[in-house]
């Protein structure tokens, strides 16, 4: 049931403070070293300034959206998020039904705590469904990594997402102030029978990150060496700078996620809402570009969609959703986007996402501009 009182996504952060322990929150809330990108990601869509237009009829208006060759009912996605089991006992299971019924896109992590099959098996016959898709971490293990991408071809996911800025995790403070540890017996259950690489023998004065963990990180090869190990389409998740953008669609990719890990990486990186006007015009229109970092009220999805973005991702919230009221919780957390989208929408004189990008609703400089304030 959901809690009394909640009725934004700020409410619901709010309201997970009482839920779960300090250990999980700063798992799940915190960012890299000072959190300055992680506060900044939410700041900067608050401050794109929107232009309405008024008197245009918006009469059988629609939020819908082409991606990939599907026509969707909406351009919210659940991001790939590990460990929610650590949220609530559902997991994924309960995340992805809330979003296969809400009609959002499903992005399952490499580290979550359900079977990718159980998943599956869930949502593909929802006829409400957005896509679903699976998110990959390049893993030194290449046998392995073909194996999960055989299962995940089998079970009837759609497309792969290779995060590519995350080789080594970020200096995360607030964990380490809460002692955070993962409990031993919640496990990535996917990645079952991979096989680690061992710890190299170091010589003097020699660095364990970049003379041994370093040296098993993925390169744009690997990029290409996916590309042809799969039928499935292949999108790039934490693509930040325009020339990475274009080595992608070159690579093969046929989208890119904008992505800064929602800050909890390298600190100190711009918000996502700042680096996606460069991005999308590194790749042009015709190239899927999705953004995630941030986003928390459906003016932010409008703002995200009439810079040119093909779709927007929302991960902490859905963790926050989930916390307070399992599948519930993540359908309230879609719906509140979802509804505040459609109000945007129609108080800004948009009758499709398509026309936000062209009605000049949003300045498409201010990004960049606001940036250097």
């Amino acid at each position: 049931m959901l809690p009394d009182g909640v009725v934004t996504l700020a409410d619901h952060e709010d309201r997970v403070n009482t839920v779960l322990s300090p250990q999980t929150l700063a798992y799940f809330n915190g960012g890299a070293a000072d959190e300055i990108t992680l506060r900044d990601n939410m700041r900067a869509w608050q401050r794109i300034p929107l232009r309405p237009r008024v008197l245009r009829s918006v009469a059988g208006g629609h939020t819908r959206v082409s991606l990939l060759g599907r026509s969707l009912a909406h351009p919210i996605l659940v991001a790939p998020m590990a460990y929610q089991r650590l949220a609530h006992p559902h997991a994924e299971q309960a995340t992805a039904l809330a979003a296969a019924v809400l009609g959002a896109g499903m992005v399952l992590s490499t580290q979550a705590t359900t079977l990718l099959e159980d998943v599956a098996q869930l949502v593909l016959t929802e006829p409400s469904r957005g896509p679903l898709w699976f998110q990959l971490y390049m893993l030194p293990d290449r046998a392995f990594v073909r194996k999960l991408i055989q299962r995940v071809e089998t079970a009837g996911y759609e497309a792969l997402v290779l995060t590519v800025d995350a080789p080594v995790q970020g200096a995360r403070e607030r964990e380490r102030r809460t002692g955070y540890r993962r409990p031993p017996e919640l496990a990535a259950v996917n990645l079952a029978g991979r096989v680690a690489p061992r710890p190299r023998e170091l010589q003097a004065g020699q660095s364990r990150l970049f003379d041994d963990l370093m040296t098993h990180a993925p390169s744009w090869e690997d990029v290409t060496w996916l590309r042809s190990i799969t039928h499935l389409p292949v999108i790039l998740k934490g693509i930040t700078h325009p020339l990475d953008a274009q080595q992608a669609v070159a690579c093969g990719a046929v989208g890119v996620i904008v992505s800064n890990h929602g800050g909890r990486t390298l600190d100190t990186m711009p918000a996502t809402a700042h680096l996606l006007p460069a991005v999308l015009q590194a790749v042009g229109s015709e190239v899927p570009v999705l953004v995630d970092g941030g986003i928390r009220r459906g003016t932010d999805v409008l703002k995200a969609m009439a810079l040119g973005a093909s779709a927007v991702l929302v991960g902490r919230p859905v963790l926050h959703g989930l916390a307070n009221a399992g599948a519930t919780g993540v359908a309230h957390v879609l719906r509140l986007l979802r509804d505040e989208l459609e109000i945007a929408m129609a108080l800004c004189g948009c009758r499709s996402l398509d026309e936000a990008a062209t009605l000049g609703i949003v300045d498409s400089t201010w990004p960049t501009r606001a940036h250097t304030l």
